[in-house]
């Protein structure tokens, strides 16, 4: 017990939170979203490829062609 007032503030802080809108500068955004459009990103490049064998490399086993007898009633 006890718990009302408790739970009362964290419902009161809950919709606060969900329901908060700053003041949201559209220029600065649109400023932003274009400068980022300019610059151009570096090709992706893997770190990690020299580590692995590429799947055309790698030799793979030849499958086990035993035959399974199977019951039949």
């Amino acid at each position: 017990m006890g718990r009302g007032r408790q739970k009362a503030k964290n419902t009161k802080v809950a919709r606060e939170l969900k329901y908060f809108s700053p003041a949201t500068d559209y220029s600065a955004l649109e400023a932003e979203l274009k400068s980022s459009s300019k610059a151009e990103e570096p090709d992706y490049e893997d770190k990690w490829a020299d580590l692995y064998e590429e799947d055309d490399e790698l030799e793979v086993a030849p499958e086990d062609n035993r035959s399974v007898d199977q019951d039949e009633d």
